[in-house]
């Protein structure tokens, strides 16, 4: 008799499910936080190669140093890098008569998933950019 009470006993359901499901949703949360950070990284990266390469196409060439102060100063989403990172990289190349720059920006971030051990994530970004002649 006392079975059958039990079985037909709800009290307590709710917070038992919401003790298994709350876990799992704290976490899927965070993971989207963790990659939030990650694409607003990325969008930052790309919008400063774009200012960069803006700064490049110009007539007269800029130096590299002067690109590479453009991509710096209009980098943004970078605030949580490991150190020494990010790091910018212009190179001036030539072949026959064309010439143009290589952009890239490399970016690197530990990534610690709650209780999970930290992973690096690194990102790189590059864009090859034409100079007027």
């Amino acid at each position: 008799m006392r079975m059958f009470k039990l079985k037909r006993d709800e009290r307590g359901a709710a917070a038992i499910e919401m003790a298994i499901s709350l876990p799992v949703l704290v976490f899927f949360i965070y993971g989207i936080f963790e990659s939030a950070l990650l694409l607003w990284a990325s969008a930052g990266m790309q919008h400063a190669i774009g200012e960069g390469a803006r700064l490049a196409t110009i007539f007269p060439t800029p130096s590299a140093t002067a690109v590479s102060d453009q991509v710096t100063a209009t980098l943004f989403g970078t605030y949580d890098a490991k150190s020494g990172y990010p790091t910018v990289s212009v190179v001036k190349n030539t072949l026959g008569s064309s010439k143009w720059y290589t952009i890239t920006v490399t970016y690197k971030r530990d990534v610690t998933f709650l209780f999970l051990a930290s992973r690096e994530i690194t990102l790189t970004q590059s864009k090859r950019v034409y100079i007027a002649q």
